[in-house]
């Protein structure tokens, strides 16, 4: 009778403590539920929108150039005009991020998801919206924008929403080694650095400033995003959705600035004292600005600077078809502007003329133009600028000389429809070798180049031949041969039977050698993001540090105070038990 009335009683102690619990989490769900708001889109966003056509197009004009001009890629048309941010600007700006992140610091995890959760809210109910935006001023499809806009930024979201707090947790550490200080704890804590800045490529203009404003929100700090002057348009809008979040949660709307200036006041940007840290993407000869820049101030840099990514396919792959669909998706999305896209196919010789055969079909049957106004099917949009044209074509007819195969393309395409547009014919380039300048530099375009591999070995030495060291990728049957492969890529990244999924895995992200270095992504770039504080403390009660007496200033005997510390550090350090035995007594006897 006795046991059944306890196990009644146990039975309604656990029932009021998980309705309790239950409580107490919906209570923490509903203060971090996501906030509605709304934004209006701009009319150049909206489908069928007629602007005129500029002709020529140029991002700088001639009777203002203190200004500059945004216009779609894919159709040469006029989106406005903005002001190029003056020192005196920049000045403000970040002094207006500065106030409000003094007391962002403070704001709890709860809030800062409340933020990010309104977000992903607002941009999983506004996709369409958000890529015709993105579209827009990058040139690039919809489908393009979906897949590399705002998938991965809801990826980003969620995840940190997920592990974001774990991540930034106080990270408990072992403590000293030696035995006699085990009574000391230690931790690193994870503080905001303050304001940080980010200056962003324009190849993706939403989730490249989305990026590393959501990680900086997370951690405690305000951000200053220079974008590029190629997307200033859009990345207007997206910076006012941001601040149209955080006023709609209740937080201040300066955390999230943007500045956009002429190459010319960049570096009084990124060296400006104001900042506490960098992260660079975009291309090596500006990373030497940006890095000498930041130097005066000492900011400390992350630098992303694209890649020669390789894509190998061993003897051993079992379905070259589904291999091939990987090649075009990671080649062509986004007109090839991706710097962890598809450089570089090297394939074994086993499967090599297969694989070229599928690929010579498939090349060919993409089509060009602009989905933006009208359902169209389109594989594939503009890029940015006609800026590189002429060497693209150049750096393919050399390879072409030097005997490389030319079976598809090979330069601009005049779209009847767009004829103000910035299209390169998708290309296929085929029986590459590593002295090519085709094969050395990063084409950062439509262009999709095959190298031959007598073996796996040499597959690694021509992945492995450039100066580039971003990602890449290996596909096959045998793990311990895969395995083998991405150990002996240097790189920074590896997808095993996959193309650019250590990106979406939120793993920390950023290359090696030419690539640039640091990273940002998953934990280690939110805790980069931080001030790692070291923190050590007293864990045993009543047990303190105390000076000894033969240490304590004024030292009355130095050999005493010498056969004292000499004994400290065998007991502490000394592998032998006896000799550690024979110090604690030393230290037992010299201690007054």
């Amino acid at each position: 009778m006795y046991g059944v009335s306890f196990s009644v009683v146990v039975s309604i102690v656990a029932v009021l403590a998980s309705i309790a619990f239950t409580r107490r989490v919906s209570k923490q769900r509903s203060s971090e539920s996501a906030v509605k708001f709304s934004l209006e889109i701009p009319d150049e966003a909206k489908q069928h929108w007629k602007g005129k056509r500029m002709d020529p197009v140029s991002l700088k004009s001639v009777d203002e150039p203190e200004y500059i001009q945004s216009y779609c890629p894919a159709t040469g048309q006029y989106l406005g005009k903005y002001k190029s941010n003056s020192r005196e600007e920049i000045d403000a700006i970040v002094e207006r991020a500065s106030q409000a992140q003094a007391s962002w610091a403070d704001s709890s995890f709860a809030q800062r998801r409340k933020v990010l959760r309104s977000l992903s809210e607002y941009i999983l109910n506004n996709q369409e919206n958000i890529a015709r935006v993105a579209c827009r001023d990058s040139g690039k499809t919809m489908v393009d924008a979906s897949m590399g806009e705002i998938l991965v930024t809801l990826e980003k979201l969620n995840w940190i929403i997920k592990h974001g707090e774990d991540a930034l947790k106080p990270s408990k550490r072992p403590g000293p080694s030696n035995l006699l200080m085990s009574y000391k704890g230690a931790e690193v804590r994870y503080e905001p650095l303050g304001v940080i800045a980010a200056l962003v490529s324009w190849n993706y203009p939403f989730h490249n400033m989305l990026g590393p404003i959501i990680a900086s929100l997370f951690t405690g700090n305000a951000i200053v995003v220079k974008c590029s002057e190629q997307v200033v348009w859009s990345s207007q809008f997206f910076i006012r959705l941001v601040q149209t979040c955080l006023e709609a949660c209740g937080f201040n709307r300066d955390l999230v600035q943007l500045v956009c200036t002429w190459p010319e006041d960049a570096d009084y940007f990124t060296s400006h004292s104001g900042l506490s840290h960098i992260t660079f993407i975009g291309s090596r000869p500006v990373a030497h600005h940006v890095c000498r820049a930041a130097a005066e101030s000492l900011t400390p840099v992350v630098v992303e600077l694209g890649g020669k990514d390789a894509f190998i396919v061993l003897d051993d792959v079992k379905d070259l078809d589904a291999i091939a669909s990987i090649v075009m998706r990671g080649t062509f999305q986004s007109a090839g502007q991706n710097c962890i896209g598809i450089e570089r196919v090297i394939v074994t010789k086993k499967n090599y003329d297969k694989l070229v055969s599928i690929l010579q079909r498939r090349v060919p049957q993409l089509r060009l133009g602009s989905d933006i106004d009208q359902l169209e099917d389109i594989d594939m949009g503009a890029t940015i600028s006609g800026a590189r044209f002429d060497t693209l074509t150049r750096q393919i007819n050399d390879a072409v000389r030097d005997g490389a195969r030319l079976l598809h393309g090979g330069g601009k395409y005049q779209h009847p429809n767009y004829p103000q547009g910035h299209y390169f014919t998708p290309t296929l380039l085929v029986d590459l070798t590593t002295e090519m300048e085709i094969a050395q530099e990063e084409v950062f375009g439509p262009i999709l180049t095959v190298f031959r591999a007598e073996d796996t070995d040499d597959a690694i030495r021509i992945a492995n031949s450039t100066e580039y060291g971003l990602g890449g990728s290996v596909f096959g049957s045998n793990w311990e041969q895969l395995n083998r492969v991405a150990n002996s890529l240097k790189s920074g990244n590896v997808a095993i039977n996959d193309f650019a999924t250590f990106y979406v895995c939120q793993l920390p992200f950023g290359g090696q050698r030419g690539s640039g270095y640091g990273k940002f992504g998953g934990e280690e770039g939110l805790q980069g993001l931080c001030n790692l504080k070291a923190v050590c403390y007293d864990k045993i009660p009543f047990v303190s540090t105390q000076i000894p007496k033969p240490l304590d200033y004024p030292i009355q005997d130095e050999s005493k105070a010498w056969g004292f510390v000499k004994a400290l550090n065998i007991a502490g350090y000394d592998g032998s038990i006896w000799n550690k035995v024979k110090a604690i007594g030393t230290l037992a006897k010299n201690a007054k």
